[in-house]
């Protein structure tokens, strides 16, 4: 290749690389910013891949905002001193959890200010997040810096470990200013948190204590590569230093900016006038909190204008103008009365406390989980011992830790069983894992109900009124062992059941037929594999098409497919190895349940590939679930809104402006029918 060659090579693939950078980006924000994915993971990945081959082939062209640069880089020997050129001041707390907390802000805001009662004063309120605080500086629209708020004048430097956060931009959108500090927190979702300690109880490896302590550590682990591990996310809150830009009249406007940069910002926040709109932000946060997938601990109230913000000025080390209201700790001190097992879907025997009933964020709690006997050996929890218990929102109460200097002589060790308490099987602990399970599977009436809510759950087969109270009669009454018996009930048999009424009765025999048209991915999910997760059962559908295909495939084959590694596979082999689930499988295609088979492995090729669908109205047979797994299964992707960019609007029964839009602008309008046909094309 002459000079000129190389050198139209490598223009050539600056240009691309740029605009994969460019693509990945936006991807990126669609995906984790607005929770609104744009293109397949596979696509993403495949374009990840491509940048990566590229950056290898010409390191000169690897810049700081590449994608490829949130990969966690050589251990770090330690953390380089940071300081803030505007102090991260931290703000003071209310600890009236009550609405008299607001009222004095209001009133010492007032009072400062030299307002009389019936002046109105406007405020900025939102979520007090817990987390870790952080200071992200961009020059030039480039992340440029990392910093924590350490004693509020100097941190220290964790860039490489935030790079690693994917929802943190690595260079900014819009019209952005020469220089940009934001501030905010760094924090770990419940449902993240928790699929992570999961995982690591599943490896017997160390869990992490709670979400905050998760995110922390996460951020000053010397070993970046970790914190990539761990799934983190950020929100912004307020500035440090900012050159080159005319900043908005009030924080909201302020918080409005930075979201239009690229950064998330919650949408949990109000501007509310006087101590009333205080008070009613306060209360109305409160009743959400248990239903949020992240932990707050309380509230932030800031006067809004920024002009008054500056009158107001600071005490010490503490804005005049802010304050933090709390509510009540979730967590407290009980004892633990029993240790008992339940068993769970796939057998897994968890050990649970029975504590003395203690109120902990809002309700009482009087059972804990202690995940299993190694967690319950690590923690050294025993009968009798006075325990920290924590609970946040959904998530299910757990024993933080033991109060040993309140450990009574006459407590005693918990002792796994040997045999099952439900149906009295073996229990067995594979050498290689932490979780010891009950061999008994379908015949275990425990493991039979959890079969059947998981079969009918929404992400499954959506049976809609199929809840734990009715699987609990169904099962002892011997009416329903396998999924299959479900399509064999009749309007009769549920009448009969104690609290069942003829007219839900009647709801839930539709739900269960409607559910006998699904989609591949949904009904490998459905059938509770063990490690198979939603996301692992799309992967096998794309990839083997049919049922078949995967019942009959070997380790090697099944490791084809991308994220199944050993174990996962091994899982697969397992439960298809079962002559009673391969005869469950039956059973439920002589019932009717039926899919597209055979079409997975062409999504890449295939008519829709790339095309965007909008589903409105109600159609007669599919869940709007459903005909979007079957679209994204086939490489298509479902959008909200109609546009000009729209391909395809998918209309049911009562479907509304959507369809009035996609009529006025011409676009394709199909009814289930034919985008079964179109599918099947």
């Amino acid at each position: 290749m002459t000079s000129g060659d190389l050198f139209a090579q490598t223009t050539t693939d600056a240009l691309r690389a740029a605009e994969l950078r460019a693509d990945l980006e936006r991807h990126g924000y669609a995906y984790y910013v607005l929770d609104a994915p744009t293109v397949p993971d596979a696509e993403y990945d495949r374009l990840f891949r491509e940048l990566q081959a590229i950056e290898v082939a010409h390191p000169e062209l690897r810049t700081p905002d590449s994608p490829t640069q949130r990969v966690g880089g050589k251990p770090l020997p330690g953390f380089s001193p940071v300081s803030h050129r505007v102090p991260m001041l931290s703000i003071r707390t209310e600890t009236d959890t009550e609405a008299t907390g607001a009222i004095a802000f209001d009133a010492r805001v007032r009072r400062e200010l030299g307002l009389d009662a019936t002046a109105a004063t406007e405020y900025a309120a939102e979520l007090k997040f817990d987390g870790l605080a952080i200071n992200l500086r961009y020059e030039a629209g480039i992340l440029v810096q990392a910093a924590t708020r350490g004693d509020g004048e100097t941190g220290e430097d964790v860039t490489q470990n935030v790079r690693t956060v994917r929802c943190i931009p690595l260079r900014l959108r819009g019209a952005f200013p020469a220089v940009l500090e934001v501030r905010g927190e760094i924090y770990m979702a419940r449902p993240d948190f928790e699929r992570y300690n999961a995982r690591q109880r599943e490896r017997d490896l160390p869990t992490l204590v709670n979400p905050r302590n998760g995110a922390a550590g996460s951020i000053r682990q010397l070993d970046p590569a970790i914190a990539a591990r761990r799934p983190l996310s950020f929100f912004a809150y307020g500035l440090g230093e900012t050159v080159g830009w005319e900043l908005p009249a009030t924080h909201g406007g302020v918080l409005d900016a930075v979201a239009s940069f690229g950064l998330p910002v919650c949408e949990h926040r109000a501007v509310v006038s006087d101590a009333e709109g205080l008070i009613a932000f306060h209360e109305r946060i409160r009743a959400l909190r248990d239903s949020l997938p992240f932990d707050i601990d309380g509230v932030v109230y800031k006067v809004n204008s920024l002009v008054l913000q500056q009158q107001l000025g600071f005490v010490t080390r503490e804005p005049r103008w802010a304050v933090a209201h709390k509510y009540p700790a979730e967590e407290m001190l009980t004892t633990v009365e029993a240790i008992e097992v339940q068993v769970g879907r796939t057998g897994a025997i968890t050990p649970v406390a029975r504590l003395a009933p203690v109120f902990v964020g809002g309700v009482t709690v009087t059972n804990a989980t202690l995940h299993n006997e190694a967690e319950v050996r690590r923690k050294d929890v025993r009968i009798g011992d006075t325990v920290i218990v924590r609970r946040a929102g959904d998530v299910i109460p757990e024993i933080v830790g033991v109060v040993l200097e309140k450990r009574r002589p006459a407590s005693t060790d918990f002792l796994l069983p040997s045999v099952c308490p439900v149906c009295g099987s073996t229990i067995e602990r594979p050498e290689d894992e932490a979780i010891a399970r009950c061999t008994g599977g379908l015949f275990c009436p425990a493991q039979r109900k959890q079969a059947l809510l998981h079969f009918a759950s929404r992400r499954a087969m959506d049976i809609e009124g199929l809840g734990e109270k009715l699987v609990d009669q169904l099962v002892d009454a011997a009416i329903v062992k396998t999924p299959a018996d479900l399509y064999k009930l009749g309007l009769l048999a549920l009448a009969n059941l104690e609290r069942k009424a003829e007219k839900s009765a009647a709801n839930l025999l539709a739900a269960i037929e409607k559910s006998r048209v699904t989609t591949l991915a949904r009904f490998i999910f459905a059938l509770g594999i063990r490690n198979v997760g939603e996301a692992t059962a799309k992967d096998l559908a794309r990839h083997f098409g049919s049922i078949d295909a995967l019942m009959t495939a070997n380790l090697d084959q099944l490791q084809q497919v991308p994220d199944v590694g050993p174990v996962v596979a091994a899982s697969i082999v397992r439960f298809f190895a079962e002559a009673h689930n391969v005869e469950v499988v039956e059973q439920l295609r002589a019932a009717g349940v039926h899919w597209v088979e055979g079409i997975a492995h062409s999504a890449a090729s295939s008519p829709i590939a790339g095309k965007t669908f909008v589903l409105t109205g109600t159609l007669p047979t599919l869940t709007r679930d459903a005909a979007k797994d079957m679209i994204e299964a086939l490489g298509g992707k479902v959008a909200g809104s109609v546009s000009k960019k729209t391909d395809y609007v998918v209309a049911g029964a009562e479907a509304g402006s959507k369809l009035e839009k996609a009529q006025s602008l011409g676009l394709v309008i199909l009814d289930e029918s034919q985008f079964r046909e179109l599918l099947e094309s």
